[in-house]
């Protein structure tokens, strides 16, 4: 049993560890992308051990806001990773046994889909801590649900389209022909909605359990940030 169990358990990692890796890597980009573009202004100044690089100037340069460009487009990568649980789905029907399933690929699975969307949470959280410190925090929300309806899309352009984030570069001619000719039936309406509100959701659960977190006075990370 233990053997069968655990030819098993390669056999699903061999061919699910590319994928899986690919697409946790795409999720930790727009995170990165958030903590330079957003949040290194918040470190205290006894923390930086690296010159200032730029980004924490009042006015931005051009640099900066194509790196915003580059967040956005790359953004719907994290919570797109939910939709993964279509491989789960398929792997549940091809396991022969409960104890797989439930020692393996549900502990699997939960890990590689919190580790995308904590992605995704984060990144949102550190642009709203940025709103915060610019005195905009009245237009979190909105920036919230303006995100969330692009995710929606682009995690529909992505699971459904088949297209890439680089895509918007290299295929945007394309791209916009999808969006105007397909994206607007009532289907694909319907199912980005769906997206935008299992988003949104989700996104409105675990925000305040992070942000109890950051405000915690022994979180180290209530230290270094300024979250109000």
């Amino acid at each position: 049993m233990i053997t069968t169990f655990l030819s098993q358990a390669w056999y699903v990692l061999l061919h699910s560890a590319p994928w899986m890796g690919w697409n946790l890597f795409l999720a930790v980009v727009p995170l990165i992308l958030s903590v330079l573009l957003f949040r290194q202004t918040q470190f205290r100044a006894s923390t930086l051990t690296l010159p200032p690089i730029g980004l924490q100037t009042r006015h931005r340069s051009l640099l900066w806001w194509l790196g915003v460009v580059v967040f956005v487009a790359f953004l719907p990568n994290a919570p797109y990773i939910l939709t993964d649980i279509i491989h789960f789905i398929t792997n549940v029907q091809a396991a022969d046994s409960v104890w797989f399933v439930t020692l393996f690929l549900i502990p699997l699975y939960v890990l590689f889909i919190a580790a995308g969307f904590e992605a995704y949470v984060l990144s949102l959280i550190n642009l709203g801590a940025y709103l915060n410190q610019r005195g905009l925090a009245r237009w979190i929300l909105l920036f919230e649900m303006v995100l969330h309806a692009l995710s929606a899309i682009g995690i529909y352009l992505g699971r459904f389209l088949r297209y890439n984030s680089w895509d918007l570069v290299t295929r945007l001619d394309e791209i916009l022909r999808v969006i105007v000719d397909d994206l607007l039936g009532s289907r694909p309406i319907l199912v980005m909605l769906l997206i935008f509100l299992i988003v949104a959701g989700l996104y409105a659960l675990v925000k305040p359990l992070h942000l109890a977190v950051f405000r915690h006075p022994r979180s180290r990370v209530a230290r270094h940030y300024a979250i109000d």
